[in-house]
């Protein structure tokens, strides 16, 4: 069977759905821990935190690193996420991860329990680096280090003696999809504080606002600035249109203000928002733009955006096993499979549009029409239900991809942090090519990266728990982050 992805044919659509769905869930689940695992979630991004840690550090492993990034440019920008195995600190990841943490607590923190205060550190430890990156008018630091000196080494962040160069978008050198999401991971990060901390609240919007006056007035991307630097890293592969709709929307529902719904409207053709709508992630943003902006349609509140509901529509009827789709495919496994590494990273994102569209479906008492049938709100919370389970365990394997989670899962993840020994245990310094040994190493890693979820296998549900593999078996901060909004929901309603 490996090899092989699951195809429906000769089958009234509904009928294929409802077998594919049965077909998709092979291996029956006895209950998963889901509280558990939104606190593992959570808890991993402990592990990536750069700069000085605080008092409350949970994953103790970890110590302080990068204490003088920014330095070289006069500019302080200690703080903020490493963005996977490695110990580079990129800006357009890091902006998406903490956009989609937020929106997990706008939608889901109503059940996140005693986890939403750990949640909530976890923006604010994005926001206040962020806030950082933007302080200076009309520039975005977006980038700390240097990706080929990092890469050439296999060391623990916290001695880390790379080339630690800083990257920056400004006027001459423009960045509009990095200064753009930027905009909207501070303004959604506004609503998250808008009640715990106005003032704080108040300062994140203020600077979204200036941030994207500057990402929409010098347009550019910034693969093109800054090709040698983050490119094939994090190159834009997608433009950055996407990203000034996206920061918009985001402006629009923190500040309710008129000018970025005109904002929208006007540049909805322009900004080519019907553009490749059935993708979402940290490069291409048009699916969550028209699940973000389709909320006000469903609640009455917005005929003129009524087009971004009907892109919504199609992404969701798109994503729905059984309905042949050219760019969706699920493995005999039951694992929605796109194209290109890291797979779990559009498992996550996409399930966690599905289930927050089904939300707002069902608050609007409404279903979505697919041909000729149409697909109910608990149709799509069972699709992202089915997903969520696979990475817990439920799966060909019989291994959940969340490091920690349940009693079999990923050893030997890429991970420089989790794969040497830590500071703890290893006091002396291990320089940059003596990590290589622990990278080749067939053991297992010596510190947990409790919560990690892993990239993950691919369309034949197979999965080497082997580090060179990086595309398989390294995490990533925007895997994680649309967990949250899922496990809070299904820890809740199971």
């Amino acid at each position: 069977m490996a090899g092989k992805s699951l195809t429906l044919s000769g089958l009234a659509p509904a009928a294929a759905i409802i077998l594919a769905l049965l077909l998709l869930s092979p291996e029956i689940c006895t209950g998963h821990d889901y509280r558990d695992a939104l606190k593992k979630s959570i808890l991993f991004f402990e592990g990536q935190r750069s700069g000085k840690l605080p008092p409350d550090q949970r994953l103790k492993w970890r110590r302080d690193s990068g204490l003088r990034d920014g330095s070289s440019a006069g500019v302080d920008l200690t703080g903020g996420y490493y963005d996977a195995g490695d110990n580079v600190k990129f800006g357009f990841p890091m902006a998406f991860t903490t956009t989609m943490m937020s929106w997990s607590v706008i939608d889901f923190g109503k059940t996140m329990g005693p986890e939403l205060e750990n949640a909530v550190k976890a923006i604010k430890w994005g926001t206040d680096y962020l806030l950082k990156a933007t302080a200076i008018p009309s520039v975005v630091f977006v980038q700390v280090g240097d990706a080929y000196s990092d890469h050439n080494c296999w060391e623990r962040p916290e001695d880390m003696d790379t080339l630690r160069t800083v990257y920056k978008v400004d006027k001459d050198h423009p960045g509009s999809e990095v200064a753009g999401e930027t905009a909207a991971a501070l303004a959604a990060a506004s609503i998250v504080f808008a009640k715990r901390d106005p003032a704080y609240s108040k300062r994140l919007l203020d600077r979204a606002a200036r941030v994207f006056a500057f990402a929409n007035k010098y347009r550019g991307a910034y693969s093109d600035s800054l090709r040698q630097a983050v490119c094939p890293f994090y190159c834009n592969f997608n433009g950055y249109e996407d990203e000034l709709l996206w920061g918009a929307a985001w402006l629009h529902k923190a500040s309710k203000k008129r000018v970025y719904r005109l904002y929208i409207v006007k540049n909805k053709e322009i900004l080519r928002a019907g553009d490749t709508i059935h993708e979402f992630g940290w490069d291409n943003k048009h699916a969550g733009i028209n699940v973000l902006i389709s909320k006000m349609v469903l609640m009455g509140k917005a005929d003129y955006f009524q087009s971004f509901k009907q892109n919504a529509d199609e992404f969701i009827c798109s994503l729905l096993p059984g309905i042949s789709h050219p760019q969706v495919e699920y493995s005999l496994g039951g694992l929605l499979v796109k194209s290109g590494g890291s797979n779990m990273q559009h498992v996550t994102s996409l399930s966690f549009l599905l289930l927050t569209y089904s939300n707002y479906l069902s608050h609007a008492k409404k279903v979505v029409p697919c041909g000729q049938f149409t697909a109910s709100p608990a149709l799509l919370r069972q699709v992202a239900k089915r997903q969520v389970d696979y990475i817990l365990g439920d799966n060909p394997m019989k291994m959940s991809y969340m490091v920690g989670y349940g009693s079999r899962f990923p050893q030997r993840i890429h991970h420089r942090g989790s794969s040497v020994p830590s500071v703890v245990d290893h006091p002396a310094r291990i320089g940059c090519k003596e990590g290589s040994r622990y990278f080749l190493s067939p053991n297992p890693n010596p510190n947990l990266l409790i919560g990690a979820v892993v990239g993950g296998p691919n369309v034949t549900d197979d999965f080497p728990d082997s580090r060179p593999y990086f595309q398989l078996t390294e995490p990533t901060t925007y895997i994680n982050a649309p967990l949250l909004g899922l496990l809070s929901y299904f820890s809740a309603h199971a």
